[in-house]
């Protein structure tokens, strides 16, 4: 490195952005992901030993991946390469293998690469470094925000130890900001900045468990907030709300908003509303409600207000869950929207919910019934002999695949749990189930 190479990294680090400056040089630095880089853990082990062997690190973006990366760095004895999958090339790599087989082989010294965003390379590029990663040329860190399981080839999921990352809490993005304010050397320290509670807890909040977001943003407010009379740079609720381009909404995640909104979404739907239907949700996305919570309660309503007037309308709903947790947001929200519409429109009945709710009273408040002995199971020993399973009538041996015969405890003969309603496909239940009852003979 010559002088000018010295004099561009030392500027290049002077003026990059605050979250890039407060990126942590140390594991005992690091904020949050203590189940997997806490002390003690095993990452923690390996890194302090510098005993580490190929990894992917997987988690939503400012979750802390290249930090763990640049920890790694500054810990290990190895040579250490970073490389981008979005513009690097097979060019690029083979002169990081050109490089660390001179490593090895001149200096007995270990490389370790690390790519940021490696779901970007295609399936060849990954299986160029699979020789390298496997006999110990390259230890690989890879970092990607998508399921690796789906985007990573088999052959290198099976050399990598897999860390998943979680996003940071509220209270892990609100120590870094403080962390951020009070740092004379990287931080804002030299500023005088000062920041309300009540604008700090939106930004940490407001940012989704995304510390990049809330730094760029507190760097933001903190570079084009005028003094004021004390002398001081004062970031408040207006100034955090401005700089993240978000305006603070009365809806406290663990309060009686919180309560009030779901309800007020649940009832959109069972009341088919669309439209209040997703006025809600958007309310619940805007204020960082979890996604995953969402998807749930439209689960439920699927089924609880639905049931089997639109059997679709669960599937909807538990593949709209299965789908936010693979995509995340911000793309979540159409998914979400789409489920809680489909949800919202479709016809209603809650014979099902009726049904399960009686036969689970009547199982609680009477004493236990005897199963009819000819659907008792006959295949454990002896139980023939006793006379389990006899006289049982398979159905498929019957016309129209059903024959008459008794399916409940003799004492609950007649009851009926299940009263079918005339909506939409539960119309279509009910006729068939009202003509076995009664057109077909014994």
């Amino acid at each position: 490195m010559d002088l000018f190479d010295y004099m561009r990294e030392n500027n290049q680090a002077k003026e990059a952005p605050l979250a890039a400056r407060m990126r942590p040089v140390s594991l005992e630095e690091i904020v949050g992901q203590k189940h997997i880089i806490g002390k003690g853990t095993l990452l923690y082990r390996a890194i302090a030993a510098d005993k580490l062997s190929s990894i992917l690190l997987y988690g939503p973006p400012g979750t802390g991946k290249t930090t763990i990366a640049k920890v790694i760095a500054n810990t290990t004895k190895a040579a250490f390469t970073q490389i981008n999958a979005t513009s690097a090339g097979k060019k690029d790599m083979e002169e990081v293998v050109r490089q660390a087989k001179d490593n090895l082989g001149m200096y007995g010294k270990k490389t370790i690469l690390f790519i940021d965003e490696i779901h970007r390379f295609n399936k060849g590029q990954q299986d160029y470094l699979l020789p390298f990663v496997e006999d110990g040329t390259v230890i690989l860190i890879g970092a990607t925000t998508e399921n690796p399981y789906f985007e990573v080839n088999g052959a290198l999921l099976s050399r990598s130890v897999i860390f998943q990352l979680e996003s940071l809490t509220k209270e892990d993005v609100k120590e870094l900001l403080l962390r951020a304010i009070r740092d004379r050397g990287r931080g804002l320290g030299s500023l005088s900045v000062t920041a309300d509670d009540e604008a700090l807890d939106f930004l940490a909040d407001i940012c989704g468990g995304d510390a990049r977001s809330a730094l760029n943003a507190l760097e933001l407010g903190a570079l084009s907030t005028s003094r004021g009379e004390d002398g001081q740079i004062h970031i408040t609720l207006d100034v955090a709300q401005e700089c993240i381009q978000k305006r603070a909404i009365r809806y406290d995640k663990s309060g009686d908003n919180h309560y009030d909104t779901i309800s007020a979404f649940i009832k959109s739907m069972r009341g088919s509303d669309p439209d209040a239907a997703v006025y809600y949700l958007a309310k619940m996305l805007y204020a960082g409600e979890d996604v995953k919570f969402i998807a749930r309660r439209i689960m439920i309503c699927a089924s609880e207000d639905v049931g089997n007037a639109d059997p679709h309308a669960l599937q909807v709903a538990v593949s709209a869950s299965l789908a936010v947790e693979r995509v995340g947001m911000p793309e979540s929200q159409l998914i979400l929207a789409q489920a809680a519409i489909y949800v919202a429109s479709a016809p209603k009945s809650n014979a099902c919910t009726l049904a399960i709710g009686a036969a689970m009273e009547r199982v609680g408040s009477e004493k236990i019934r005897t199963v009819p002995p000819h659907l008792k199971d006959s295949h454990y020993g002896g139980a023939a002999k006793l006379g389990h399973g006899l006289d049982y009538k398979y159905a498929h041996d019957f016309p129209n695949h059903y024959v008459k015969q008794q399916y409940l405890p003799d004492e609950l003969v007649g009851t009926v749990f299940y009263h079918p309603t005339e909506q939409g496909h539960e119309k279509r239940v009910k006729e068939w189930l009202e003509w076995l009852r009664h057109s077909v003979d014994e």
